[in-house]
């Protein structure tokens, strides 16, 4: 207690708060959830095709399935940072900048896309295969296959993969503070971590922590309401 006590003398935590900590906090929110529906969106997209595509798919196509899976996990194996770094120049190329809000939203969508991508495709393989031969056989289209039955079934293990990729998505925001991209993990880092100032530091950690447990209690209670 006495250390915390003389973190917070110390510390310009009261200070920064409104003026510096609340302002990061709507940052790494929209840094997160604009990236998730990209993202989402994308992936989706992606795993449509990877899945349709697949040797047992409803249209299968091996040279489209092939490149589109090897660019996905090519994608997929960039650590976060090297990502980050590595798509700058495009980044910039695209949005005029590689700092800030709106170019993490572009890195973080792109190193999140393949994740999406992939659970998209895994969430879908676990459709049972004799509905989809029931469909065929009431003559329903592919599209009607897809969107009615492979979706609808396949919506829970989405609901609960995305809460997963929501989760690495925070994580992405805080490592991006650290090359320019603002919000909570900037915060930490600038006005924590460099100056010593391990209340502000910490506080941020628990913020964290408090975000994930409330995507995880939200991605929770859509799962079993869907299930």
């Amino acid at each position: 207690m006495n250390t915390i006590s003389l973190w917070l003398e110390r510390s310009y935590l009261f200070q920064y708060f409104p003026s510096v900590i609340v302002p990061a906090v709507f940052a790494t929110l929209q840094m997160v959830f604009v990236s998730a529906i990209l993202s989402i969106f994308l992936g989706m997209i992606l795993g449509i095709i990877l899945s349709i595509t697949d040797k047992n798919g409803l249209s299968p196509n091996q040279g489209v399935n092939y490149v589109l899976g090897k660019v996905t996990d090519i994608i997929r194996s960039f650590p976060t940072m090297i990502l980050i770094v590595a798509i700058a120049p495009l980044t910039r190329l695209v949005l005029g900048t590689r700092i800030g809000t709106e170019a993490a939203i572009f890195a973080i969508t792109i190193g999140c896309t393949p994740f999406a991508t992939r659970m998209t495709e895994n969430s879908l393989q676990t459709v049972d295969p004799q509905l989809i031969k029931a469909a065929k056989a009431f003559g329903a289209s592919k599209p009607q296959i897809v969107y009615k039955i492979m979706l609808v079934e396949a919506l829970p293990s989405l609901v609960s993969n995305f809460t997963i990729m929501l989760i690495n998505m925070l994580n992405m925001t805080a490592m991006a503070g650290a090359v320019g991209a603002g919000g909570l993990g900037a915060v930490a880092l600038t006005y924590g971590y460099q100056r010593f100032d391990y209340a502000i530091m910490y506080f941020i950690v628990v913020i964290l922590i408090l975000l994930v447990l409330l995507i995880q209690g939200l991605g929770k209670v859509i799962y079993n309401k869907l299930n």
